[in-house]
């Protein structure tokens, strides 16, 4: 029997232990935190609880379009609508512990081993444990991020604060800086507005999500400051200060904000150091993640890799897959190797942005050759009927057999739009299929399949 142990166990982690035990290997997984790792019990599982309570909040304070009014408050519009921040976090928490009692139980009835505490490599084959050594003939490494912490900015858990410390607050921040305008900053700073806060965007960038589709940030842009928020463009911050009774962000150029908290997403930061990796001949790039190929493999035959900790896509749904490829490889199972073109991601803000296959950036540069069609949101029957006016949906095709390569969708929940499109890419559907499929009249898929038939008859193939 194959001997497995996987180090973390998030979803890279418990996702790979799932396929091992299915096929036979004897597999122990050691977690520092919990079943289901940082990913569940602090990272994706909280914030998107968290924001699920703040999208609703946010529909419920636009809703005078469509004839709802709420007594108490002024003009009778949205008096009586606020957040118990102590009772949101309290149903954060308790979903988290619940998710990981369920990835627990369903390790358990693998009969996956499951052993608490920090792991190292001592041995190339050799995993220690406190001053327990186990032996394996197949390793995994699934070990994840930390946030990234910027010299002058360290978080404190009271005012300067990590993504991770904000479920200990018990009230609602009264002036939340954000610092960092990527995919977390953004997430949770259009979170905490929704929720009541007044929020302030630092982006060091000349817009927010920069590495995200020009015409998706530039509509998320416009929704946060139409709701309110501030955000400040080409803003680098330098230090984070707490006052005490509120904080000082010091920028770059020397200005300064103020504000009652800061929350600092800055980026992340493999967990790679100090665990013995060096010592095992496991190759790191010069930004410390685990240098791994198409099937999960690292410098060393024996031991893989999964998740945030090599790099590849910090998503949930890449490292499982990760795992999953390197489960198969290892134990001699036909196995595709893993392909970033068929990835799908969402951004969790409101509204959703969500993409897969080809970007806009690689049509503009010309490096894909491609045509595109944009169709906003308010000309949908169902956007219409719901009050969804802010987003849009873009399909990109080949020219001449009018393959589906690719798309963004902006949109309420557009998380759950995008695997139409995910499938259209991975099985290499044309426009013409896409046009001819039915979708649900009224729907907001409805304006894919309505993309489609603007790419099948605008131009000849």
């Amino acid at each position: 029997m194959t001997r497995i142990v996987i180090i973390g166990g998030g979803p890279g982690g418990y996702e790979a232990a799932l396929v091992a035990a299915q096929l036979g290997a004897d597999v122990t997984v050691v977690e520092r935190d919990g079943p289901g790792g940082a990913c569940v019990l602090t990272d994706c599982v909280p914030s998107k609880t968290l924001i699920a309570t703040s999208t609703r909040m946010a529909v419920m304070s636009e809703s005078a379009a469509l004839g709802l009014r709420f007594s108490g408050g002024p003009d009778g519009i949205v008096g009586g609508l606020e957040a118990d921040l102590a009772t949101v976090n309290k149903r954060v928490r308790e979903l988290a512990r619940a998710q990981s009692f369920d990835v627990a139980e369903r390790l358990a009835y693998e009969e996956v081993k499951i052993v608490r505490g920090e792991a190292r490599l001592v041995e190339p084959h050799v995993v220690a444990v406190g001053d327990r050594h186990i032996r394996a003939d197949i390793i995994l490494l699934a070990t994840g991020a930390t946030p990234r912490v910027l010299r002058g900015a360290e978080p404190d858990g009271e005012r300067i604060l990590d993504w991770r410390q904000l479920y200990d607050l018990t009230e609602l921040p009264e002036e939340l800086v954000v610092v960092g305008s990527g995919v977390t900053g953004a997430e949770l700073a259009g979170a905490y507005l929704s929720l009541g806060s007044k929020v302030t965007l630092v982006s060091s960038r000349d817009r927010i999500l920069p590495t995200e589709d020009a015409d998706a940030a530039a509509v998320l842009q416009e929704v946060f400051m139409r709701r309110g928020m501030k955000v400040m463009s080409r803003s680098r911050a330098s230090a984070v200060e707490n006052t005490g009774d509120g904080v000082v962000v010091s920028l770059e150029d020397g200005r300064k904000v103020e504000g009652s908290h800061c929350l600092m997403t800055v980026g992340m930061v493999p967990n790679t150091r100090g665990i013995g990796l060096e010592k095992a001949g496991v190759k790191l790039s010069s930004w410390g993640t685990v240098v791994v190929d198409k099937v999960s493999r690292t410098s060393v035959p024996h031991i893989y890799a999964a998740g945030d900790c090599t790099g590849v896509l910090n998503l949930a749904s890449v490292a499982a897959m990760q795992g999953r490829i390197a489960m198969w490889h290892a134990l001699g199972e036909a196995v595709q190797p893993l392909k970033l073109g068929w990835v799908s991601s969402n951004i969790f803000t409101d509204p959703e942005v969500a993409s897969v296959g080809v970007s806009q950036k690689m049509i503009d540069s010309g490096e894909v050759n491609a045509r595109t069609v944009m169709l906003p949101l308010f000309t949908n029957p169902r956007a219409k009927m719901q009050g969804f006016e802010d987003g849009f949906v873009k399909l990109f095709c080949r020219p001449s057999t009018g393959i589906v390569l690719g798309g963004v969708i902006v949109a309420p929940r557009a998380s759950e739009l995008i695997l139409g499109v995910s499938m259209a890419v991975q099985q290499h559907l044309t426009v013409d299929q896409v046009a001819h499929t039915f979708a649900v009249y009224p729907s907001m898929t409805g304006s894919i399949t309505e993309a489609a038939r603007r790419l099948m008859t605008e131009h000849a193939y």
